[in-house]
This record gives structure tokens, sequence and C-alpha cells, in this order.
């Protein structure tokens, strides 16, 4: 069995799924890696907990060969945004980022200002949320700090130019928010200074599966701020007075991460690594242009990208106003699962959306345009 036949084969949802922008359902590597540990601790067998806390270390391992870090570059964290947080609480300096970008950018900014004032955000202009160098470029300050970006926006699919935002940023900090993207997006992560992620997503790992990864500039300019004790020596070292954090990424963490979570993590990025990024994201190409193809056939606005340079695994639809009720309807009667939000369907294929879901789409499409005589 070729490798991406075997990667694809570990996909056990249902026809109709094509809503990995909001959640992949957990893969079979993923469940099998899960269900092992859990029957290993709940047994107690002797030496699973010291297996079990070895997890930390091969998920950030995992997760360091995915974005080209070096392991002891990353830090495990709950989620995407607990991630952000620790870097924007850590900024001096204002941050440049659009407020179109998902929640987790812009509140995270906004919630540093108010809590500490040593950092802001400036609000980008963009052309309908979606970020370039030039705009970029053109709306730097003398005082931005750190520029921060989606390297997929969620709402638009467009996919952030992580080598030209950095050439026209020089050697301010480069933020990005990789949730939308890592594993499925060929992308330059080295060229940033803080990559933020998790596994609910595209990596199919289910909740609790976020990641950190800092650079070596980002460490001597963010401060810890949200550092708990794991973060103050180093491993199985006490003390008695509370010393100042370690000056590495474990300082940008509350507690030890959940190893199961790790494991969960780890899993799912060494199936991913058993591929290759590039050969997923050529078959994630070739299903979003199977979902252009079928929208085009239906007269449906697709408003993401058509470009294949700047688009991952989303397709946005904006149908008439008056037409979104009855495509959502019909997607729903025909069992297709997408996100529907802001007057706009998102659809998100992965690498091995069937033929049976493609053949439900268009089966969807087909009823909403006898519905409202598109033809």
């Amino acid at each position: 069995m070729e490798p991406l036949e075997r990667f694809t084969a570990g996909f056990p949802e249902e026809p109709g799924f094509l809503n990995y922008a909001s959640f992949g359902p957990i893969s079979d590597a993923v469940t099998a890696e899960s269900d092992g540990w859990m029957n290993s601790v709940s047994r107690a067998r002797f030496g699973a907990v010291d297996a079990l806390l070895e997890q930390d270390r091969r998920a950030r391992e995992a997760v360091a060969n995915l974005l080209a870090f070096r392991a002891d570059q990353v830090v495990l964290q709950p989620n995407t945004s607990m991630g952000l947080m620790h870097a924007m609480f850590g900024l001096t300096g204002p941050v440049l980022l659009s407020p179109a970008e998902f929640p987790s950018l812009p509140v995270a900014a906004v919630r540093a200002e108010q809590a500490l004032g040593s950092t802001g955000p400036i609000w980008l202009s963009t052309d309908h949320g979606m970020v370039t160098p030039g705009q970029i470029r053109d709306q730097l300050t003398s005082t931005t700090a750190a520029v921060a970006v989606s390297l997929v926006d969620s709402r638009t699919g467009y996919l952030a130019d992580i080598e030209g935002i950095r050439q026209v940023i020089g050697d301010r900090l480069l933020i990005v928010d990789a949730i939308q993207g890592a594993g499925v997006v060929d992308a330059p992560f080295a060229l940033a200074d803080v990559v933020a992620g998790g596994g609910q997503k595209w990596l199919r790992a289910g909740w609790g599966t976020g990641y950190l990864a800092l650079s070596d500039r980002a460490i001597e300019r963010l401060t810890p701020v949200v550092s708990g004790f794991t973060g103050l020596v180093e491993e199985g070292q006490i003390f008695d007075e509370v010393p100042g954090p370690l000056r590495s990424p474990m300082a940008f963490r509350v507690s030890n991460h959940d190893p199961i979570a790790a494991a969960r993590l780890a899993a799912a990025v060494e199936d991913i690594a058993s591929v290759g990024v590039t050969e997923i994201r050529d078959a994630v190409a070739i299903g979003v242009s199977r979902v252009i193809d079928i929208a085009d056939e239906f007269a449906l606005p697709v408003v993401s990208p058509r470009n294949e340079s700047e688009r991952a695994g989303i397709v946005v639809l904006e149908p008439p106003t008056e037409q979104l009720s009855a495509l959502t309807a019909s997607l729903f009667n025909h069992g297709v699962s997408t996100t529907v939000r802001g007057g706009t369907v998102r659809v998100s294929v992965h690498a091995a959306t069937s033929e049976d879901t493609f053949d439900m789409l268009k089966a969807a499409f087909t009823s909403y345009a006898s519905t409202v005589r598109v033809y």
C-alpha cells in the first residue's frame, strides 16, 4: 500500500463530512494511541506512568519536525488560543494585525493591552480580510514590534504569504496562527518567530493538543507572564523561594501537559510525516478544485481564492442572501456537514474526501438549484 493510500485509509468518518476547518474527526492512528494508553494507565501497569510522561518529548519532536523548528523550541499547550495568549502577553511594543482574524488573535492582543499596557494592537486594513505583504509593508510603523497573521484565514480560506511577509517586516517578530494549515500546507514555518496551533482540526488529533513553537529571537524578546511552576526550574528540581522563569519555551506554560493528549498529537503528526505534507497538500488541492468545479456548475459564487498558491483546504461560497436558507437546508437534508456563518457556507476537504462525499455535495446543490431555479 502506498503511503498516501495508507494515510487516507485512516479516515473513519462517514461520507458527507466537509467541515475539517471546524473539527477533524479523530484518525484511526490517534484512536488506537489513545485507547492503548488509557488501557495501560487504567490497569496501573508497571512502568506505564514513566512511559506516558515521555509522550511530551515525543510530541515536541514530532511538531518540531513538522514546523522545521528544534524540539527544544516547542512547548505543548492546551489549545492554540492559549499559545497565542502567551505570545501576546509577552510582547513589548505594538503588534500589527487584522481585526478580521479569527478571534483568538485580536482578543489576545486586546487583553494583553488591557492587562499590561506594554503592548497593543495596530489594526491592519485589508482587502476583505486577506492579509498580504504589501498591505503590511504600507502600514508598518517605526514602533511596530511584531506582526501577527493566520496561516490560513478561517473566513476567506486565504493562504498567507509567510515568506513575503517576513521579507517586508525585517527583524520584527512574526507570529503565526497555524491551526488552519499545519499538516496540509507546506509552509516555511521556520521564517516565523512564533507558531501556535492545535491538533483538533486538520491534524485530526482531538482537543487538548495545542503547541507553541518559539524561535531563539522570540525567547529573547518575549517575557513569560503566565508562567507556572513547570517553567521556573529544570525538571526534578525543587525550591523554597520562587525563582524567575527559565529562558526557554518551557516558561510559556502553566503546568504539565496532559500526556495522553501529547500521545494523540504525536501519533497524528507522525502519521503525517510518514506520508509527507507535500503529498497531502496535493491531494487536498485536488479536492478543493472538485468543490469549486461543482459550485461553478450550479452558479454558486465562490468567494475564496481559486489560485492554488493562495488557498489550502477551504472553499467559501456566498449565495444570494435570500437563497442562503435554501442552500443550508439542502445541505442538511443530504447529510453534508459544513459551516454556515456570516452569510457564507464554508466547505473544507481533506486528503481522503471520498467520491461519495462529492456526490452528496452535488446532490445537495441539485436540490438547492431546483428550489431557487438557478438553472
